[in-house]
């Protein structure tokens, strides 16, 4: 029996139409993409108008295969992967692979998985958006000219392969290093206020701020300023001046789009960017819901629209009047202004049904899955609830000829905030806003105390997830679908690390920051990036072709790479002098790191390592020196040194760097105690494990691989006759000598001249 086909991304997807659709229609999932640019090259003919090379993925090809075979079968072929640029090129590199078998193929939008939804969209299917595909083909192509071409340089110049440049990762990378630079440049500033603390009669204290001395602002700087301000107001009388009271009202905030989805479950969760899509993805496939089955629960999660249909509007505002009143809910639906520049297809993330309460479905999920639905589903509730009103009530009180503020709010209807609390996370709530007492105009105060407060202005805080993602929306850096990806990046590099919550730049985050904004100005600039967002956005709308995109960019990215191939080194300078030559000291990269180096090198081979202080400024650490033995190199007659690398310790002759003689730890160590073994001339010497463990070995092995863990002690057991003794010590024991034989009972107190 024909069928029609319907071809998804996700296995998750297809069993959830299967739920909907039953077998009218085939379903298949093709597991993601199925084409990409090959791995090992980089896939692109510039000369021939940027012509992609894609080949099949590994692993993908049977997939292809038995999609082509039902395909074939298929009376019609609908293509349903996500409704975005990603989603469009799998569709249509699925279609190039399908080929032209005279049956129509459609590309179906499937914006949630409700059974009306899902009939809405198959009923008015659409034709693969080849705009759509440009915009992807261009990013990929971009990004892959990008990171194709200047990690490699990366590599090469800095000695280290685990390095990446990306054409937006590498750009957050310059934000976090830029922000880390203003904090430790920042130069606090010292300044003070005075609080009066006040009683009116028998009501509760209150506290008001000095504004106004002689009817000019207060801005003190210091402690001497204050105790003489001080003296001026001691004694005064205190009244109330004036009263002012106005109605405010806080509108509630838009529905999530993706960015500030991930914001918000970033502060109230604690979830990564990472996280939160993998959670939302799986929400919006379909969650097994006891009898209901499978069931999308929110629409689809990539999205930079606020746009909510007319039948959402509908049943979220009865289900506002049902369950929390008609006070709650405004004459009209509530409308937000998408940012710029937003694809206005997709609606904003919100709940697929108004039945799906997270109390109803909490049963069903995983506690993280409940957390982000619950979080989903307030939100979009509250923004289509009334605003919040309170009363701010400001009191002037004046005392000589100072003038003192305080100022209160009266929660006067909650509005939205009966679902969507605002107050915990409000990181410009006053320390002014206070209860305040009744107060009328000309009232005596009694004063219980003058209280001066010392502070510093402080630096910009480090980004968080949170407000990363927020300043690269706000500055048109990448996409919805990419701000997880981006994250994920810099930390894998190892190029930020997790401070409290906030990202901070490793030494090699700096380095390469500073390399790549150093030899790429323009293409690592904030504005040049959030132009190339736009161009594909002009790509995707049929306003510019994405060929001629991708020539502008490459005829400026071209004469920046040639230059860097020339130009570009594994080292920034610094403002510090080598203490042996005083020619100019460097950073530079080798392959057990980050050092210190002189610029006259090889003249001068000064190298040290280093450390930043809080300003940011590089100190050299003083070089330990390496630990004598009593070994003698036999290439040049001087003696061994223990030295450090990055496979731990090793014995290296003090020559270096006329002798590179070096040799294992183990092979210098030797007790002057024969191995046991018979016919085996070797002695024993102390080895290490790779895990830096200590045991005792033959020093003619691989030959002889006698080896113990216990530290030996010369001599032969006079019980026994075997040999070496061991010495066992035990916490809180004195050392013995025994046996080697652990069925000797053989033991002796270690001699105190040996001892410890």
């Amino acid at each position: 029996m024909k069928r029609d086909l319907i071809i998804v991304e996700s296995p998750t997807k297809a069993r959830t139409l299967n739920r909907y659709l039953g077998k009218e229609f085939k379903i298949m999932a093709s597991m993601g993409h199925v084409k990409d640019l090959p791995e090992k090259r980089l896939g692109v003919d510039i000369k021939n108008g940027f012509s992609p090379k894609y080949v099949i993925i590994k692993g993908k090809q049977k997939i292809l295969n038995e999609i082509k075979k039902a395909s074939k079968d298929a009376t019609t072929i609908y293509l349903g992967p996500d409704p975005d640029r990603e989603g469009e090129a799998i569709a249509w590199h699925i279609a190039e692979e399908i080929g032209n078998h005279k049956k129509q193929i459609w590309r179906v939008l499937f914006n949630e998985f409700t059974s009306k939804a899902i009939k809405e969209a198959l009923n008015f299917p659409q034709s693969l958006n080849r705009k759509r595909f440009e915009s992807q083909l261009a990013r990929r192509i971009l990004d892959r000219l990008v990171g194709y071409q200047i990690s490699p340089l990366l590599w090469n110049k800095m000695k280290k392969k685990n390095l990446s440049a990306g054409r937006v990762q590498s750009v957050a990378l310059r934000m976090i290093c830029d922000r880390e630079k203003e904090i430790q440049s920042f130069i606090p500033k010292e300044y003070w206020k005075i609080w009066a603390h006040l009683k009116p009669g028998k009501e509760h204290s209150f506290k008001a701020r000095l504004i106004l001395y002689k009817e000019k602002k207060v801005e003190l700087e210091n402690e001497s300023q204050v105790r003489e301000l001080i003296s001026q107001i001691e004694g005064k009388d205190f009244s109330v001046l004036k009263i002012e009271k106005k109605r405010r009202k806080r509108n509630p905030p838009p529905p999530f789009i993706t960015s500030l989805m991930q914001q918000e479950a970033f502060k109230r969760l604690n979830f990564p960017a990472k996280k939160t899509m993998q959670i939302a993805q799986s929400l919006y496939e379909g969650v097994e819901l006891g009898k209901m089955g499978l069931v999308g629960l929110i629409t689809y999660m990539r999205t930079d629209s606020y746009r909510i249909s007319n039948e959402a509007l509908s049943w979220v505002r009865d289900l506002i009047s049902d369950r929390y009143g008609k006070e709650y809910l405004p004459q009209r639906p509530n409308q937000f202004k998408s940012p710029k520049g937003a694809q206005e297809a997709h609606e904003a993330i919100r709940p697929t049904s108004p039945e799906l309460y997270p109390e109803s479905v909490k049963p069903f999920l995983t506690k993280d899955q409940f957390r982000l639905y619950q979080l989903i589903w307030n939100r979009f509730v509250a923004s289509q609830m009334m605003p919040t009103q309170f009363e701010q009530l400001q009191v002037d009180i004046i005392a000589g000829d100072a003038i003192f503020r305080a100022t209160g709010n009266t929660l006067i209807f909650n509005g939205y905030l009966v679902v969507w609390e605002e107050e915990e996370y409000d990181e410009h709530k006053s320390e002014d806003q206070q209860g305040l007492p009744p107060l009328k105009e000309g009232q005596k105060l009694e004063l219980s105390k003058l209280e001066p407060t010392q502070h510093f202005t402080q630096p910009p805080p480090r980004y968080s997830e949170a407000t990363l993602i927020k300043a690269l929306e706000e500055n048109g850096i990448g996409r919805p679908s990419t701000y997880a990806t981006i994250l994920a990046n810099i930390r894998n590099r190892e190029y930020v690390r997790t401070v409290k919550g906030r990202f901070r730049p490793t030494e090699l985050g700096l380095f390469v920051s500073d390399m790549l904004v150093k030899n790429f100005p323009e293409i690592f600039d904030i504005e040049f990036t959030a132009k190339m967002e736009s161009e594909l956005d002009r790509i995707e709308r049929g306003e510019v072709k994405w060929t001629e995109v991708l020539a502008n960019f490459y005829n400026s990215f071209s004469k920046g790479l040639n230059r860097a191939k020339r130009l570009m080194k594994g080292e920034i300078p610094i403002d510090l002098r080598c203490p042996e030559c005083g020619r100019e000291l460097l950073i530079k990269s080798g392959k057990n790191g980050l050092f210190v180096g002189c610029s006259g090198f090889p003249e001068c081979r000064y190298t040290s390592n280093f450390e930043r202080d809080k300003e940011g400024n590089i100190r050299l650490i003083k070089r330990q020196e390496p630990e004598k033995t009593d070994q003698i190199c036999e290439k040049c007659g001087r003696p061994m040194v223990i030295q450090k690398g990055r496979y731990g310790q090793f014995l290296a002759c003090s020559g270096y760097p006329e002798c590179k003689n070096t040799k294992k730890l183990g092979s210098s160590s030797k007790l002057d105690i024969p191995c046991p073994i018979e016919g085996c001339n070797g002695k024993i010497v102390i080895r290490w494990t790779k895990n830096k463990r200590r045991f005792y070995g033959c020093s003619n092995y691989p030959k002889c691989k006698f080896m113990i863990w216990n530290e030996p002690y010369p001599g032969k057991c006079p019980k026994c006759g075997k040999s070496p003794l061991i010495i066992k010590r035990s916490k809180g024991k004195e050392p013995q000598v025994r046996c080697i034989d652990p069925k000797c009972s053989y033991s002796m107190p270690l001699p105190s001249s040996e001892g410890n």
